[in-house]
């Protein structure tokens, strides 16, 4: 019987012909890594290989690690097997792992969104016969309203709640998400203050983006300092000591999740802002179809719906079970604090 050049076992998703996994949940030996999301790098494997500008983002959360960076499209070979990073355009580093042997090439997603969000590199169609997605949005509910307007939703009600004479509180995930509305703020409007999670990510990234300039909220920040002002925090700061301290403001949190009706009030918060890290439903469809795949492997999300979906159009699709999370709708899939990260939205 044929070995598939990529398995998924208890540890991760294996190719077994190069002793390599990508993006393996379980210490493994030898691991290529998609991007810095927690649930994608994990702790205690002996080698990493990821994009370089991976690289700092994955020290900063996971310390002192044996990585290797690699440019986009550079082959290297391991066994006789092929491999090479394109971008995803999920975050700021993110990658699609491709591979090849015998002439059989298979891709590997990990997180993606196809939409420019102009600070990562924008997400590459890979040319594939067994394509591996996530379908975090795999629901034709989901269609994405283009980013400039969603800032221009987001600086519009900062703006407003200044004319209360309130501060703005805005939820987003320490990577990525924190990063990709830090950009499109108006600083006309007044001061961006951050979390100590976002300002230390973001710190790390500002050689690779030309960022607005941020003021870290400490113990000695009064809350006469924040009112009119914006403060970037991640989700596991809702309702703690920390932000009770601002009153009196008003929250708002951008995600993917809030183009579902009772998101919002799920999580408690007075505004909400439909911007995702993934794609939606029709650019899944889209980025499938450009692939020229016929085999697809659904990993998290909406596996069940859309591989149905997928088999009806003609595809061969399959569902495979991971402990990737993308974005959950009830839960923010936070991690410990000293970690600096959260999963993405």
């Amino acid at each position: 019987m044929k070995v598939p050049l990529l398995a998924f076992n208890d540890k991760g998703i294996y190719c077994q012909q190069a002793d390599v996994y990508l993006d393996p949940w379980q210490p493994v030996k030898n691991a290529i890594i998609t991007h810095g999301h927690a649930d994608h790098s994990r702790w205690g494997h002996q080698n990493y290989i990821t994009h370089h500008t991976n690289v700092p983002i994955i020290r900063h959360r996971l310390g002192e690690i044996n990585v290797t960076g690699i440019a986009w499209n550079e082959t290297f070979v391991i066994n006789n097997v092929k491999f090479s990073l394109h971008p995803a355009g999920h975050i700021i580093g993110s990658s699609q792992i491709r591979v090849e042997h015998k002439g059989e090439v298979w891709v590997f997603t990990g997180d993606y969104k196809t939409e420019d969000d102009g600070i990562s590199v924008p997400y590459e169609v890979v040319k594939c016969d067994t394509f591996i997605t996530e379908c975090t949005f795999g629901l034709p509910a989901f269609n994405w309203i283009p980013q400039a307007e969603v800032s221009s939703q987001i600086n519009n009600w900062w703006a407003e709640n200044k004319a209360e004479g309130k501060t703005s509180i805005l939820f987003g995930y320490s990577l990525g998400k924190a990063q990709r509305l830090l950009k499109y703020l108006d600083t006309d409007i007044g001061t961006i203050y951050t979390h100590g999670a976002i300002e230390n990510m973001t710190n790390v990234l500002r050689s690779l983006v030309d960022f607005p300039p941020t003021t870290l909220v400490t113990r000695e920040t009064k809350k006469e300092d924040l009112l009119g002002n914006i403060v970037l925090a991640p989700p596991s700061a809702h309702g703690s000591t920390w932000i009770r301290k601002m009153t009196p403001f008003v929250t708002g949190s951008a995600s993917g999740w809030m183009a579902f009706r009772g998101a919002r009030r799920r999580r408690a918060v007075d505004k909400g802002f439909v911007l995702s890290d993934h794609c939606d439903w029709y650019s899944l469809l889209d980025s499938i179809k450009a692939t020229g795949a016929e085999k697809i492997i659904c990993t998290h999300g909406y596996t069940d719906i859309f591989s149905k979906y997928l088999r009806e159009l003609g595809y061969d699709a399959r569902t495979e079970k991971t402990q990737y999370k993308g974005e959950t709708a009830d839960s923010e899939g936070v991690e410990p604090e000293n970690t600096a990260i959260e999963n993405e939205a």
